[in-house]
């Protein structure tokens, strides 16, 4: 069932993307009388799943869910239809168009992903308002359990200043902006401590297993008891330890270390369950071990019911939404941004986590969340828009590309040379989705 559900998501969050996307070239390309053959969701490699004429334009759903298209008439693009290319131009084809509305139909698929993300932003501001944990409210310091971010200089306690020179304000900011950062300043036992991360930690990052850098300080809070867990029957799921051996305990961390000097024995702990204090004895594994698993991340309703921390919100009217949507567009757009730039400097090794539809389907969550589905829809519109501008023939960056040097230089390249640039582009895309998905493959063989 929670296969079906992220399933749904997926298939529902690019069906939308795709249909937007295409719809913005369609749109301008009908508005400048040019004829627009095919509007397909996926591809109909030898055979489509639906189809209807109606008027000049064929309509439907291809069976291959990697993308979609339009056919424009007279437009060299992946369709690679020379016959057509070889008669002589006609008033409704592309290529009879001036350039300048040929650009505006190119431009359209990404104007409409962009556009897309900010309403999708400013709709959620307004529905759902913000929620989040201030940073000065995080008063016992940070959570390093990662060791890799623990050898890069940051330790457990330590309380969050600023990132590249600007403050930090809300908790939840901090992950995306300490991962693309070149320096976090913490106060550790009263004192300022910079810490600069090497140029390669994402690629050591992605060796781990854990994918946070910093997490808040939370209770070791029982998630699941293993099958074959020693302490089966003694500690329940929901279970949070409040005291270990006759000393209290806070934070889940410090329960951890503690652990480590108790191997092998059985000790007392305080537990506190269904709002009452439970005293057992539990069982310690000759390797510091319990047999659960842990709540390493707990939502903020909970959050907010165990009195861990406050939690701040905030309430937006729809005008008030417009410009804090548009805000945090342009804030994922400069995230994206940095996260491309990683990926194409191979020093930091960032491009070893690039990934395909599968990485895509696992972003969804496994029970359906609308506030959720938004968010990664949002996020996605922006990836495919940036991605569609990188000047690489047969993407809509390629065909702009070429239409400004068109543009300034008032010579129109030959349709042989846009025919083979195409090809080299198509060819690089298929590289790329390789790799993307080959990435994808490795990680699921190689980092269960």
């Amino acid at each position: 069932m929670e296969i079906a559900i992220k399933l749904s998501q997926f298939l529902l969050s690019l069906s939308i993307l795709i249909i937007l996307h295409e719809l913005g070239h369609f749109i301008p390309a009908k508005l400048f009388k040019t004829r627009v053959e095919k509007f397909y969701l996926f591809f109909d490699i030898k055979y489509s799943l639906l189809k209807k004429k109606i008027g000049e334009t064929e309509y439907g759903i291809g069976w291959l869910p990697l993308g979609g298209y339009v056919k424009i008439s007279g437009m060299i693009d992946e369709s690679m239809d020379k016959e057509q290319m070889a008669l002589p131009p006609q008033p409704w084809e592309f290529r009879s168009k001036p350039a300048w509305q040929r650009l505006i139909i190119m431009l359209g698929g990404v104007t409409v992903n962009f556009i897309l993300a900010f309403i999708i932003y400013i709709g959620m501001t307004f529905f759902y308002g913000e929620q989040y944990i201030a940073n000065n409210e995080v008063k016992d310091g940070i959570w390093i359990a990662n060791p890799v971010v623990q050898k890069a200089g940051l330790k457990t306690g330590d309380k969050l200043v600023s990132i590249d020179g600007e403050k930090v304000e809300r908790f939840y900011e901090a992950n995306e902006k300490a991962l693309f950062s070149k320096e976090i300043v913490v106060l550790r036992d009263g004192q300022e401590v910079k810490v600069h991360f090497p140029v390669n930690f994402i690629d050591q990052l992605m060796q781990g297993k854990r994918e946070s850098l910093l997490e808040l300080r939370v209770p070791f809070i029982v998630r699941e008891v293993q099958e074959d867990s020693q302490n089966k029957g003694i500690l329940k799921p929901k279970d949070i330890i409040t005291s270990l051996n006759g000393k209290p305990v806070k934070f889940a961390d410090e329960f951890i270390a503690a652990l480590d000097t108790l191997k092998g024995k059985t000790v007392p702990v305080l537990i506190q369950r269904d709002n009452k204090e439970v005293a057992v004895n539990i069982k310690v594994s000759d390797s510091a071990k319990l047999g659960v698993m842990y709540a390493s991340k707990i939502p903020y309703d909970d959050i907010e019911k165990l009195g861990l921390y406050k939690i701040s919100k905030a309430e937006f009217g729809f005008f008030e939404s417009i410009p804090v949507g548009i805000h945090k567009g342009f804030a994922q757009l400069a995230s994206y941004g940095k996260q491309l730039k990683a990926i194409f400097s191979p020093s930091t090794g960032a491009y070893k986590g690039v990934g395909g539809f599968a990485a895509i389907f696992n972003i969804f969550p496994h029970t359906w969340s609308w506030e959720a589905f938004w968010s990664i829809t949002a996020l996605l519109s922006i990836m495919l828009g940036v991605m569609n501008l990188l000047p690489i023939p047969a993407l809509d960056g390629g065909h702009v590309m070429f239409l400004l040097y068109e543009i300034i230089s008032g010579k129109k390249p030959s349709d042989k040379f846009l025919e083979n640039a195409q090809m080299v582009g198509f060819v690089l895309l298929i590289s790329l989705l390789l790799f993307a998905n080959g990435n994808d493959i490795y990680k699921a063989i190689f980092h269960k």
